[in-house]
């Protein structure tokens, strides 16, 4: 956001949660940056008020490209997107000419992974063979992988020479921020292919099936398949039996929950 900060006139970022809205605000105050409002709320509807913009850049990704961002898109600009399912996510770049006609573009089936793999090994390297398996979904890399990677490294210095050098290493490559900037890599407090069942079972509360399913607009035989799976991978666990049986995950470190009171308070 800050070298998105200092290439604008103003920028608008949406964030969901208030926590981290709220060190956002802090940071970028603590470094003197004044061109950056940021809103908490849902980033599929955008920011309508201070409409149209420039550029978009979305760092969640939706299954669909929502269209109140392609609306919100002025004519002549460009949105970048990562959007579809978790196993095949793909980042987008989606223009619009000056008549509003819009031109969808897959930049990188897997760039968004190896940038991601980049930024968390910063300031060290990531490893070759690590690049690989991260962004081929392979743990025995031949050389036609690693040329593909030099190929995939090269297609993503091109795309951030604006804002960080890729240097290559003895063992793989490593970020080299522009303006010695550190990299900051905000990532969803819970990610991954469960990551919506996961979040509301982190409440605090205990949820069943079928109001998880609801809650998901899913059913209810889904979601207990995927409840299963997390169980029998420690991520959740269950209380009671039948009807009875209620779902619950440990709650995320550094959030709060519905559960502010320790115990009821006494009555008058």
């Amino acid at each position: 956001m800050l070298s998105v900060a200092e290439l604008a006139q103003q920028v608008y970022s949406i964030e969901l949660i208030d926590e981290l809205a709220a060190q956002a605000r802090r940071r970028l105050a603590s470094q003197g940056y004044s061109n950056i409002e940021i809103r908490i709320g849902n980033g599929c509807v955008g920011w309508p008020e201070q409409a149209p913009f420039d550029k978009v850049i979305v760092t969640a990704a939706p299954e669909l490209i929502p269209p109140a961002l392609l609306y919100q898109l002025k004519p002549g600009g460009t949105m970048v997107i990562p959007a579809g399912l978790p196993d095949s996510q793909q980042l987008m770049r989606v223009d619009k000419d000056a008549s509003g006609k819009l031109a969808t573009k897959d930049v990188m089936p897997v760039l968004f992974s190896l940038l991601r793999a980049l930024a968390e090994a910063w300031p060290g390297d990531a490893g070759r063979d690590a690049l690989i398996e991260r962004a081929f979904r392979t743990r025995r890399p031949d050389d036609t992988h690693r040329a593909r990677l030099r190929v995939e490294i090269g297609r993503l210095r091109a795309l951030v020479a604006p804002l960080t050098g890729i240097e290559a290493t003895p063992a793989g490559f490593a970020l080299r921020p522009r303006h010695e900037h550190p990299v900051v890599l905000l990532l969803p407090p819970i990610d991954g292919e469960q990551a919506s069942l996961l979040a509301l079972l982190a409440d605090g509360a205990a949820w069943s099936t079928s109001a998880l399913a609801l809650a998901l607009d899913a059913s209810q035989r889904t979601v207990q398949r995927a409840l299963v799976d997390l169980e029998q991978a420690a991520r959740v666990r269950s209380i009671g039996r039948a009807r009875a049986q209620r779902w619950l995950a440990p709650p995320l470190t550094g959030f709060t929950t519905i559960l502010l009171l320790p115990a009821a308070l006494p009555l008058e």
